[in-house]
């Protein structure tokens, strides 16, 4: 080395004398105090569970305090009065999501730091000397709950896990606060960033209705606006809603889970979109300062100053100068080998450093040693039980093949050399490969056989009508019959003599005038009533015999125009005649006048619900198929049919975030009017594809009729006359209002629900 130092400032320097003088009066003031020492820290990892066995020098006196935070996720557990018998500060581990712990001993007590990959539950567990620390997302549901003191409380029910309280407070620094408490201390917690919010989703819990809303904090004059908490089946989402520049973090104690968001000044913001862009440096901080030095004395005061063994290839030579000011040292080591050229692969705390062609040579090496010994290792066979999925599909996707009813293929994911089969009758599967494809397929299948989550889906359809009707008509004539008043006929009573008879009634006299009337329902009863249509007799065998007939009423009308009957209503129009006629019975005047008035007010609800599994078509229909003849080219007929039916056909998509989309389509038929060709089909039909939350209704169609419409036939000019036109005219009128509205309300089905139903 030339010319080489390790270059710190006078204040930094100031500052570590003076901590590790504090460190070192700590530590001699407390030697005496401190009954009890950390001696072993080791770590296992089994079934998806890492566990940190921490053995000390005498027992412990209960479970020590403990919290977690999210971002670093980290677990720091206080063990008072113990001291670090370990000779070190640090311990890699590398098992499972545990990376690493650190001990730091201040006064009378040490703190570890459990450092993990990301945040999961953990447990902790204290018997006499041994601390053991269990890290799994799934240890509160497959044991029971442990108590404070380390002893075994049952599992907590739901009721317990309900989330108790959501507070919102400015924290010191102008920090928005986010406080959650927690009905278990061993709730799975996942907070994570996501686009401009962070989101917070709290794993077998539940949420109380008081608490599910959306705060708005605006005015707290934090960088949080809003605050929204829902849930969806076990799982409570928390939506927060920051603006501007910031950065969150997270911390648990006990039962309380704190998020803050703080804002970000210009230069922090800067640097945290640089952080983003590049590769994170992490290493501790250090400064170089040389001169011509060579390549292999920087590597090896790097290795020095990290404590990690370097090996440096043959090929690394030349000199380099740089001057390095407070530089994380892997950032520093990764700026010396792209300056000359070289590249490094670490394994546990060894690195390699080489040339990168070298890297490169001796890799491609090993990728064709592992294939020849791929083509030799011998062949093993497996057979693997599926729960949820089909054999064949599977078979079909390991295979590279195209699932039953997929119009492609896939990636293969067993070697050249394997081979795969399926039993349906059993559902297994068959499979034969090298061991490494082995774990690999273990694994696929592990992702792929899961229960797929289901999906009740409730439809109703309102169907509601308000119709009025109302038809006019009138029906008038005159008859003139002054010339054939009286008719002779035999004697019934005298065979070979005649009578002379009256042929028409008289009716009633109006007043005191020669003018007589009668009145019936309809002008066939006034023609009869006033014998307008000619004379009859009773003959000896009991026929009506009827002489001197006249033409029917209905010839003589001039105005003709009844009422109508009304589309759907069961009846005929009501009607009423009046006949006016002289005293000798030779001039009739009659008027019918009919009228029929309807009001149909209707309420139609149906509601089909059908339960299916995520992203499976499912369809309920009920209704009745009509038959019709239909003809062919050659001239014979066959009959077919057509339905008329309610119908609900729906895929539904759960998305990550606990809403349901669906893609669904409505059918509501009736059967409507008769033709030649058979019943015409009245149809209402919604498809559409829209995004709901879980639970939630929305209303995915609507069609609102009205129908005003009014129909006049009349005589020209007669009919325009006030009063008297109305005798000249038909009039209908049609006021109808109709309305359909078509709502869907999805809700996820929980596994323990529905094997509830199961059962």
């Amino acid at each position: 080395m030339k010319s080489g130092v390790f270059w710190m400032s006078q204040s930094a320097f100031a500052r570590v004398a003076r901590v590790l003088a504090t460190l070192a009066t700590l530590s001699c003031a407390s030697a005496f105090a401190q009954d009890n020492a950390l001696e072993n820290v080791s770590a296992t990892s089994a079934g998806g569970a890492t566990t940190l066995t921490l053995k000390f020098k005498a027992p412990l006196k209960g479970t020590p305090a403990n919290f977690s935070i999210t971002n670093p996720a980290r677990v720091a557990i206080d063990f008072p009065g113990t001291s670090n018998a370990l000779g070190k500060n640090v311990v890699d581990v590398g098992q499972g999501d545990l990376r690493s712990v650190n001990v730091v001993q201040a006064g009378d007590r040490s703190r570890i730091v459990l450092n993990l990959a990301r945040p999961i539950p953990y447990s902790i567990n204290v018997s006499g000397a041994v601390a053991t620390v269990v890290l799994s997302e799934a240890q509160t549901a497959s044991r029971p709950a442990e108590s404070r003191s380390g002893a075994s409380s049952g599992p907590a029910p739901v009721a317990a896990r309900a989330i108790r309280d959501i507070d919102f407070r400015r924290g010191p620094d102008g920090e928005g606060r986010v406080v959650i408490e927690l009905g278990d201390t061993q709730t799975p917690v996942d907070i994570r960033q996501q686009g401009q919010t962070v989101v917070v989703e709290m794993s077998r819990a539940a949420l109380p209705d008081n608490l599910r809303r959306r705060l708005d904090v605006t005015d707290f004059g934090t960088p949080v606006q809003r605050i929204t908490t829902t849930s969806s089946g076990e799982t409570v989402r928390m939506v927060i809603e920051p603006r501007g520049n910031w950065e969150h973090s997270a911390f648990q104690t006990d039962r309380q889970l704190v998020v803050d968001v703080r804002a970000l000044k210009e230069d922090q913001a800067r640097a945290a979109a640089d952080r983003s862009s590049k590769p994170a440096y992490k290493g501790e901080r250090l400064s170089l300062n040389f001169q011509s030095v060579e390549v292999r004395s920087i590597l090896q005061v790097i290795a020095d100053f990290t404590n990690l063994n370097i090996i440096t290839s043959d090929t690394v030579s030349g000199s380099i100068t740089l001057r390095l000011k407070d530089v994380p040292w892997d950032q520093a080591l990764d700026i010396i080998l792209q300056t000359k050229g070289l590249d490094k692969r670490q394994n546990g705390n060894v690195i390699l450093v080489a040339p990168k062609e070298e890297l490169a040579t001796k890799e491609k090496l090993d990728l064709e040693q592992r294939a020849q010994i791929a083509d030799l290792e011998p062949l093993r066979s497996d057979v693997i039980q599926l729960n949820y999925q089909r054999a064949e599909d599977v078979r079909a996707m390991l295979a590279g093949e195209a699932a039953s009813g997929g119009g492609g293929g896939s990636t293969r994911i067993l070697s050249k050399r394997g081979s795969i089969a399926s039993d349906p009758r059993t559902n297994q599967l068959f499979i034969q490969d090298v061991p490494s494809k082995l774990d690999e397929v273990r694994r696929f299948i592990a992702r792929v056989d899961v229960a797929v989550r289901q999906v009740l889906i409730e439809a109703r359809i309102v169907e509601a009508d308000d119709k009025f009707g109302r038809n006019l008509g009138v029906r008038l004539g005159f008859n003139d019959a002054r010339s054939t008043i009286y008719t002779t006929i035999p004697d019934p009573n005298n065979p070979g003599q005649t009578i002379t008879v009256p042929t028409y009634g008289v009716g009633n006299r109006i007043g005191g005038s020669n003018v007589f009337g009668t009145i019936s329902g309809n002008l066939q009863g006034v023609q009869d009533l006033s014998s307008q249509r000619g004379s009859g007799v009773q003959s000896g065998n009991g026929s009506l015999e009827v002489v001197g007939g006249r033409p029917s009423v209905a010839n003589t009308n001039f105005v003709n125009l009844p009422a109508a009957g009304i589309a759907g209503v069961a009846g005929s129009p009501a009607s009423v005649a009046i006949s006016l006629f002289g005293s000798r019975l030779g001039r009739f005047i009659n008027l019918e006048l009919s009228a029929l008035e309807a009001e149909r007010r209707g309420k139609i609800v149906s509601s089909p619900r059908l339960l299916t599994a995520d992203q499976v078509k499912a369809v309920i229909e009920q209704g009745t198929e009509f038959p019709y003849q239909q003809a062919t080219s050659s001239g014979a007929t066959s009959i077919s049919f057509r339905k008329a039916v309610l119908k609900l056909e729906v895929t539904p998509q759960i998305t990550p975030e606990g809403a349901i989309i669906l893609d669904v389509e409505v059918n509501k038929d009736s059967r409507g009017e008769l033709t030649a060709n058979g019943p015409a089909i009245d149809t209402k039909r919604v498809k559409t594809k829209v995004l709901v939350e879980n639970g939630g209704t929305v209303v995915i169609g609507g069609i609102y009729q009205i129908e005003e419409r009014v129909d006049v036939a009349k005589v020209p000019f007669l009919g325009d006359l006030p009063y008297v036109g109305a005798l000249f005219r038909n009039q209908q009128r049609v006021n109808d209002k109709t309305e359909l509205l078509i709502f869907l309300t999805p809700k996820t089905v929980s596994e323990r629900l529905t094997s509830a139903q199961q059962q």
